[in-house]
């Protein structure tokens, strides 16, 4: 199946090969993802404790996080931290990759969840401390029911993009459409083909996705306004 040239030949015979990774790449958008919507409340809750030095090295932690690449967070994950005394342990690809990869994007999403939860009115939380509500009811019954929503459009952004930084996962040995396009190429010397499924899924998977997510906004957005103007007559 050598070829200088495009073969369809070769693209019918990759496509099943490559559809073999489809499963992991989705389940581990999934799993990722849900981790770093999990990970992200751990992010803002941190960092509205009142000690300043703390937050002081969780908001440096966090922009550390972010500045540094996610391939080399899940190298290190993957290949360093089992090198470490003590307290290195040796994880599978996909569990590293689940960490790398939920880490790394909790902290834009945690930044989300701090933008929502300071958009709520303080008469709100003024509301919730004359009930004598607990700290678990004001959060769960007035402070998250009012943050969350206006959020759900951004999160819907980064489940995107999250999709589209799981081929990373690749490097460490998950066995995504990534990886399989790059074994069919290497035991048949032909990455054109396999490599232009793997674009043409992500297309099919991903641009649905934005157009939704775009409805969404749009809808969202218009709900807020009348809100809005609600409160305002």
């Amino acid at each position: 199946m050598n070829s200088t040239y495009w073969s369809w030949d070769t693209f019918l015979d990759a496509l099943p090969f490559v559809l073999q990774g489809l499963g992991y790449t989705v389940g581990l958008t999934i799993a990722s993802y849900l981790f770093a919507l999990l990970f992200g409340f751990v992010w803002t809750f941190l960092r509205r404790l009142p000690n300043k030095v703390f937050h002081f090295v969780v908001t440096w932690i966090m922009e550390f996080i972010r500045s540094t690449p996610p391939l080399v967070q899940l190298f290190f994950i993957y290949y360093a931290w089992p090198m470490i005394p003590g307290i290195g342990v040796t994880l599978s690809p996909f569990t590293s990759a689940v960490i790398g990869l939920g880490i790394h994007f909790s902290t834009y999403i945690g930044e989300i969840y701090r933008s929502g939860i300071e958009s709520v009115d303080k008469g709100q939380w003024e509301a919730s401390r004359a009930l004598n509500f607990t700290t678990i009811d004001k959060w769960k019954k007035v402070i998250l029911p009012q943050a969350l929503p206006p959020t759900i459009p951004m999160l819907g952004n980064y489940f995107i993009i999250m999709f589209k930084e799981v081929p990373l996962a690749s490097i460490i040995g998950v066995a995504g459409i990534m990886l399989m396009a790059n074994s069919y190429g290497a035991q048949n010397w032909a990455y054109l083909e396999p490599l232009t499924i793997v674009g043409i899924i992500f297309l099919l998977l991903s641009y649905p996705s934005a157009v939704l997510i775009r409805k969404l906004e749009i809808k969202m957005n218009t709900r807020f306004d009348k809100n809005a103007t609600i409160k305002g007559n």
